[in-house]
């Protein structure tokens, strides 16, 4: 047991991990958007880059509290692996990160007007990838972008308990033996 907050530890090592990426990689990125710069759409307003910030800040707080509570299953669970697989899978499934969540919309599900891409935007998936696109896109705007930034705060603070409650509940199971 470390004498610090773990969670704070995860965190912090998580931002010092993306910090160092990102300046080792923005050069690259660089280069790439220079040349690919006419596939781009132009630069969006001030306001909507504010909002893709907030957004993109809240995306990485709620995929940090969503795999670190997944991670602290090793309490209870000896194999955590297959469980994390399978929620990599879902993740990238549902987050956007293989196809637009609006291909989803029109899919029935059999209750009354209700699609999957509906079932979809009320998991936290969506809000770790595709909405800070759909922001920056300006695909979500005005009272709209309001309430789904809303929800993606909520989703955070939930996660962040959810978080806290398996730490505290697994940290009074746990016991260390050995030398």
């Amino acid at each position: 047991m470390q004498p610090v907050d773990y969670v704070s530890f995860l965190l912090a090592a998580r931002i010092a991990h993306k910090l160092v990426y990102y300046a080792v990689a923005i050069l690259p990125f660089a280069v790439v958007f220079w040349i690919c710069r006419s596939y781009f759409p132009p630069l969006p307003d001030a306001a909507t880059i504010a909002a893709f910030i907030a957004s993109l800040l809240l995306s990485f707080l709620l995929g940090f509290f969503m795999e670190a509570t997944l991670g602290m299953l090793g309490f209870w669970v000896l194999e955590v692996s297959s469980i994390v697989f399978a929620y990599m899978l879902v993740q990238y499934l549902l987050s956007g990160h293989m196809f637009p969540i609006d291909m989803l919309a029109g899919i029935p599900t059999g209750i009354a007007g209700v699609d999957v891409a509906d079932v979809v935007r009320w998991l936290p998936f969506e809000y770790t990838a595709y909405f800070p696109a759909a922001v920056w896109l300006g695909k979500v705007q005005g009272a709209e972008l309001g309430r789904a930034l809303a929800i993606e705060a909520a989703w955070v603070v939930a996660m962040a308990v959810a978080c806290r409650i398996v730490w505290w509940r697994g940290t009074r199971r746990y016991s260390a033996y050995g030398g």
